[in-house]
C-alpha cells in the first residue's frame, strides 16, 4: 500500500518578498520521510485571502494530508483562519477552549489578553484544536489541513503535536554516492540503472569543486535491501569514486 502524501502551503508576505527565510518546509519534509508520509509539493502564497483559498482547496483535494506555516498570530494580516474556514465553508470565530488556553497563558505571565491576542483564538467551529507548549496559540486540524504557526520554534512544536495523530507509512529510506565526473559522463549507465529498479528513485545532484565537475548521486525508497543493491551497482561501475 503506498504511503500517505502530503503538501505544505507557506503563507506570507515577508517570505516572497525575501525578508524571512523559509526554514519550516525543510524541517517538516525531513519529519514526514521519518513518519512515512511523501511530502510531494511546496508552495507559498502572499496574505492575500482569495490565494490562500484557492491553494487550500487545490492542495485539500490532491493530497492526503496538508500543512500550513503562518498567518494565525495576531495582527491584521493574518488571515489563514479566515481563508481556511472559507475554504471548508466553516464559520470561524472566537473559540472558548482556545480562549481559555490563551487565558491561563497571558495570566501565568501577568499580561493582558487584549483584543489582538484574542484573535489567536478565533478557530473554525468543527476543527480540532493543535497544542502549542511554547506560546499557548493554538494550531488547528479541520478536513485534511493542519494549520500551523510560522515561527520556527513553535511550528516545530505543532508538528510533534500533529503527527501522532496521522497514520504514516514506511519510511522513506536513502543512500548516497559522489561520483567525481560530470553528469554527461553518468547519465547512461545510470538511467540504465534506474530501469533496473523501478521501485526506487534516483537523483543526480552536480557540483564544482576544486575545480572538479561532479555529481552526487542518490538513492530513495522503501525497500533498504533494494537501496544497497543499487548502491552496489552504481559503485561497482565507478569503483575510483568516493561515498
Amino acid at each position: 500500500m503506498p504511503n500517505p502524501t502530503a503538501a505544505i502551503l507557506v503563507i506570507g508576505d515577508e517570505i516572497l518578498s525575501g525578508r524571512t527565510q523559509d526554514t519550516n518546509s525543510h524541517y517538516l519534509a525531513a519529519e514526514l520521510t521519518r513518519h512515512g508520509i511523501d511530502l510531494r509539493e511546496m508552495r507559498v502564497v502572499a496574505d492575500v485571502e482569495d490565494d490562500i483559498v484557492t491553494a487550500i482547496r487545490a492542495l485539500s483535494d490532491r493530497y492526503d494530508h496538508v500543512f500550513t506555516s503562518g498567518g494565525i498570530g495576531p495582527t491584521h494580516d493574518d488571515i489563514t483562519a479566515d481563508a481556511v474556514g472559507r475554504a471548508f465553508g466553516a464559520a470561524v470565530d472566537v473559540r472558548d477552549d482556545a480562549r481559555a488556553l490563551l487565558q491561563a497563558h497571558y495570566d501565568r505571565q501577568g499580561t493582558e489578553l487584549n483584543a489582538a491576542r484574542l484573535r489567536m483564538a478565533r478557530v473554525p467551529a468543527d476543527a480540532t484544536l493543535i497544542d502549542n507548549p511554547i506560546s499557548a496559540a493554538p494550531g488547528f486540524t479541520i478536513g485534511n489541513v493542519h494549520v500551523m504557526a510560522g515561527v520556527p520554534a513553535v511550528f516545530r512544536a505543532m508538528v510533534a503535536s500533529v503527527l501522532p495523530r496521522i497514520t504514516g507509512g514506511t519510511p522513506l529510506l536513502s543512500q548516497s554516492l559522489r561520483i567525481d565526473r560530470g553528469e554527461g559522463d553518468i547519465a547512461g549507465p545510470l538511467a540504465d540503472l534506474a530501469a533496473r529498479y523501478p521501485g526506487l528513485s534516483f537523483g543526480s545532484y552536480p557540483f564544482l569543486q576544486n575545480g572538479i565537475y561532479g555529481a552526487t548521486v542518490v538513492v530513495r525508497g522503501t525497500d533498504g535491501p533494494a537501496i544497497d543493491a543499487a548502491i552496489d551497482e552504481l559503485a561497482a561501475l565507478f569503483p575510483d569514486e568516493r561515498t
